[in-house]
């Protein structure tokens, strides 16, 4: 139409058309959409892979960010510089080990156990005459064992060359020989689990029946000994006079009561 009222009707739709084009803009990345993709994940800033909720990146067209104002818009004269590629590996705290110190830490751990279990090994070593251990007698100590466990075995390890002497042991924990149930008595005395000397036929009743996890006892009305955390302690095989109570073989425990201390 070439008429002068054509000229209004013509941009009028024109305007209706710009404004649906751009309504159907601003509602892809608007507030009411958060799914949608706006000046973040429009042309050019998009997720690779693909957008969220299911909308393929680069399929919506860039829009203003409705929040700008409050980002703190610079001039796009301002160059500032380039950040690094984004790092792919975990965010590791303050303070924390690197790989390296870890696998140091692990190395000399494992060197210690190594160090104890061998010498461990040697010294369940028996010396000729009988099952005692060689060395000076003692056992090592594992620094995994329940406190309370580790001071039996120290306790036991004080005495473990002292001679046997019937009796010895139960007018005082202090004394200069033992007998078996002298010995284990003085050993659960450092432990913590007895506060005074008692005999082979009081040991049936000490703690509570069965088996331990770390200490065992087995006791009958003439005599006694025990296993701490695998390894016999017993005045009977030793190998002489002034050998070790700590023995490399076990015992048949037939004819005796087992018994333990609670939670050990």
């Amino acid at each position: 139409m070439t008429s002068r009222r054509g000229v209004p009707l013509v941009c009028a739709c024109l305007l209706l058309l710009a404004s649906l084009s751009a309504c159907g803009e601003a509602k892809v990345g608007s507030r009411a959409d958060p799914a949608g993709s706006g000046s973040d994940a429009g042309a050019g800033g998009g997720l690779a892979g693909g957008g969220v909720g299911g909308l393929s990146s680069g399929t919506a067209k860039e829009v203003a960010d409705p929040e700008e104002a409050s980002s703190f818009p610079v001039s796009a004269a301002v160059h500032h510089a380039k950040a690094a590629t984004p790092a792919t590996a975990a965010t590791v705290a303050a303070g924390a080990p690197s790989d390296a110190e870890v696998r140091k830490e692990l190395e000399q751990m494992q060197a210690v156990e190594r160090t104890a279990k061998a010498a461990r090994d040697d010294r369940l070593t028996p010396v000729p005459g009988g099952e005692s251990i060689g060395g000076d007698g003692t056992i090592p100590i594992p620094s995994e064992l329940p406190e309370a466990v580790q001071k039996v075995i120290a306790g036991a390890n004080e005495i473990a060359d002292f001679p046997y002497v019937f009796g010895g042991g139960h007018g005082s924990f202090v004394d200069n020989a033992y007998d078996c149930s002298g010995s284990v008595s003085y050993a659960l005395a450092a432990g913590g689990l007895l506060s005074v000397p008692e005999t082979s036929g009081e040991l049936e009743k000490w703690g509570v029946p069965g088996p331990g996890k770390y200490i065992t006892v087995y006791a009958n009305a003439g005599h006694t000994y025990m296993y701490v955390d695998g390894i016999l302690y017993d005045t009977a095989g030793r190998s002489g006079a002034y050998a070790s109570r700590w023995q490399v073989t076990g015992v048949d425990n037939a004819g005796f009561v087992a018994r333990h201390y609670p939670g050990l």
